[in-house]
């Protein structure tokens, strides 16, 4: 009999979407399900990009340029000058069909298979896949809910350092937890990437989406003492409610790694024509909308943790500091049977909530049984109902 390769067996299950089957059969039965399990924003995309979609004329519709659409690439360009880092050209900046596939292209640029990359856990578990997908090895280091999922220090992270090490990964904001790390553990980590020769690729999805006064302290600020080694991974998909769009970059100015990541990119020939035109227009959206948006999520954050706070027996981390995600222990010992039984057991006035387990964000298989990851991309409204049928639910789920 044929046999499947491993690298495609060995791909895992995505936490956010393994119960989706049993959200669509509750749907089915006419069930109210609030998605909490995923970040897919309900705030709207801006109106300015959407005029580039009503405005199309172009028939047919034919392949853009492998590295990206010129006029995006200057958006692009236009908004990282905007943030102070001018030195950034546009030949630093590789257009990608969505941030994952910059995940995927860099792991790929950086890592032999069987190489080690190191990352902090729980992290996007989607570095899971791609990490298989591209043969890399994830050597995971254990972050905590107790101090806020920051950083060990730095003696703890060297230890883990091999030959076989080639890489650093972090997402900061991070998801899943909403940790945004401090200029002195970016200090730390650009100094281990440099003092073993490591690169360092940075998650930088959210970097808009801080609360309390914090700002993220972004790569870019690193990249002229380490442009060898520095590569940010970045999206639209968050930051302009553009997730169906699927664009995203991978920006470096190390000369191989863009030469290589354009031969990738080459292969798949171009990112859509459509979405790049549409998201051109991202300099034309007014800096008003990137604060409102960030104030609304700091307020969304801030009804979730305060219903959270009354439920008996749950285990919160201090409020997040960024991103739109919360890693919470629950009181049960199995996480993943709970939220199966939210689904497909569990109703109050025909309603339940979706939820993603947190073991699927960890490396190691023993840690995060008793945690999820909350999403809170929904409306305060919806957000309070949800929180008060998790409360029910828990109740009910300890009877059972």
């Amino acid at each position: 009999m044929t046999t499947l390769s491993k690298r495609l067996t060995n791909v895992p299950a995505s936490p956010i979407r393994k119960l989706v089957p049993f959200a669509t059969q509750a749907k089915k039965d006419g069930v109210k399900v609030y998605h909490l399990n995923i970040g897919d924003p309900d705030i709207k995309t801006p109106e300015v990009m959407l005029e580039a979609l009503k405005e199309w004329d172009r028939n047919p519709i034919g392949y853009d340029q492998s590295q990206g659409n010129p006029t995006f690439l200057q958006s692009l360009l236009s908004y990282y000058h905007t943030l102070g880092f001018s030195f950034l050209e546009t030949k630093h900046i590789q257009v990608t069909t969505g941030g994952s596939e910059a995940i995927s292209m860099a792991m790929f640029a950086t890592c032999n298979p069987s190489d080690e990359m190191i990352v902090f856990e729980p992290f996007y578990a989607n570095y899971n896949s791609y990490a298989v997908v591209n043969g890399v090895t994830l050597v995971p280091i254990l972050t905590t809910i107790e101090k806020g999922f920051h950083l060990p220090n730095r003696e703890t992270i060297e230890k883990t350092i091999t030959k076989k090490t080639k890489a650093i990964l972090i997402c900061t904001p991070n998801n899943p937890t909403g940790t945004v790390y401090t200029k002195k553990e970016m200090d730390m980590l650009v100094s281990i990437a440099k003092d073993h020769g490591l690169f360092l690729l940075s998650d930088e999805v959210y970097r808009e989406f801080c609360y309390d006064g914090k700002s993220q302290v972004s790569l870019f600020s690193y990249m002229q003492e380490i442009p060898e080694l520095a590569i940010v991974l970045d999206s639209l998909s968050k930051r302009y409610s553009l997730c169906g769009a699927r664009l995203g970059c991978l920006v470096s100015r190390n000369e191989a790694v863009m030469a290589g990541v354009l031969r990738i990119a080459q292969g798949r020939l171009s990112s859509g024509l459509i979405d790049q035109v549409m998201a051109a227009r991202l300099t034309d959206v007014p800096l008003s909308y990137t604060k409102d948006v960030q104030k609304e999520y700091q307020s969304r954050r801030d009804v979730l943790f305060a219903g959270l706070q009354n439920i008996p027996g749950m285990i919160l981390p201090p409020k997040p500091e960024g991103a739109f995600y919360a890693i919470v222990g629950l009181p049960v010992a199995d996480a993943e049977d709970f939220c199966t039984f939210l689904l497909t057991t569990f109703r109050d006035h025909n309603e339940t909530v979706m939820l993603a387990p947190a073991a699927g964000f960890y490396g190691t298989k023993q840690y995060g049984k008793n945690e999820v990851r909350i999403a809170y991309v929904l409306n305060s409204d919806a957000i309070r109902r949800s929180v008060e049928i998790l409360q029910k639910a828990l109740e009910a789920y300890k009877k059972k």
